[in-house]
């Protein structure tokens, strides 16, 4: 999961292109599909946590990576790609051009609006 999540941050950043430069978005949009077949090694399942919290006094909220995974597989990948990000305006708006599928199934389209026919 980790060496996707960097190659993502990357793409996002426009890293991979020649013309890149640190204040300007100049990244692709990206969009991963079967996102619920991902691996992670070790014991990273069981003690790998997620923390959210409400605000209010006492309501910390924990998730192991396990049940993470079982519910939202699609956050796990979006969190460690967010954390690869920089933590500004920019990087905001780079994570927003993230799509995330657990399945083979999306709603986006190629950027051809012909139909191509094989002969």
């Amino acid at each position: 999961m980790g060496r996707l999540a960097v190659n993502i941050a990357r793409t996002l950043q426009g890293k991979d292109k020649p013309t890149y430069t640190p204040h300007v978005l100049s990244g692709d949009h990206v969009i991963v599909l079967n996102v619920d077949k991902v691996r992670v090694t070790g014991r990273k399942l069981t003690q790998k946590t997620y923390y959210r919290h409400s605000g209010y006094t006492g309501n910390l909220k924990t998730m192991s990576l396990r049940d993470m995974m079982k519910d939202h597989p699609d956050r796990v990948l979006k969190l460690a790609v967010k954390g690869m990000l920089p933590a500004t305006k920019l990087g905001k708006l780079m994570l927003g051009r993230l799509r995330v599928y657990s399945g083979d199934v999306h709603p986006h389209e190629g950027q051809t609006s012909q139909m191509t026919e094989e002969r």
